[in-house]
């Protein structure tokens, strides 16, 4: 399997891919209006014999709090065909993820996600932090963090904005 950028002959492949992962469209019509408003995105693709069987998409998302804004990503959504689910592909976009981000220096990573998979891969709850979610009644177990820069831990706190997209498309 290989894990590599989307190109932009993948993109009706990816929009498929995530309709079919989560039985509806709301998921792949964010990917597309991100992909159309956003230029600081990273967006990968696993082929499995030339056919795309997994997505994962990063977006700019900002902490305001008392130290002012911070610049980081949130990870949405993420996507595997669901016949090839359950053989590791989810967990090889994302490794393949975070160790990009590490490498463009981004502070933090932020999911809305399973609260039993991404603690694996290091993320925390982010109230462990005082950052909170902008949207109310989401539950704190699925509200996490991973911070590629340590150091910033003291320094971020806050509310967590996520791109207009994604309340644009509820």
């Amino acid at each position: 399997m290989i894990i590599r950028q989307e190109s932009k002959e993948d993109i009706e492949d990816i929009y498929a891919l995530n309709e079919m992962a989560f039985g509806q469209k709301l998921e792949a019509n964010i990917v597309d209006k991100l992909r159309d408003n956003c230029e600081n995105l990273l967006s990968l693709v696993a082929v499995e014999n030339g056919n795309i069987v997994g997505h994962i998409l990063f977006s700019p998302v900002e902490i305001e709090g008392p130290h002012g804004v911070i610049k980081g990503m949130g990870l949405a959504p993420m996507a595997v065909l669901p016949n090839v689910q359950r053989q590791g592909i989810g967990t090889q976009l994302l490794e393949r993820g975070i160790e990009e981000l590490r490498k463009l220096r981004y502070a933090f990573i932020l999911v809305l996600g399973h609260h039993e998979y991404y603690p694996r891969f290091g993320f925390e709850k982010a109230s462990l932090y005082e950052i909170k979610c902008q949207w109310e009644g989401i539950p704190d177990e699925v509200f996490m963090i991973l911070w590629l820069d340590k150091s910033m831990t003291e320094k971020v706190s806050g509310l967590a904005k996520y791109r207009k997209e994604f309340t644009d498309a509820v």
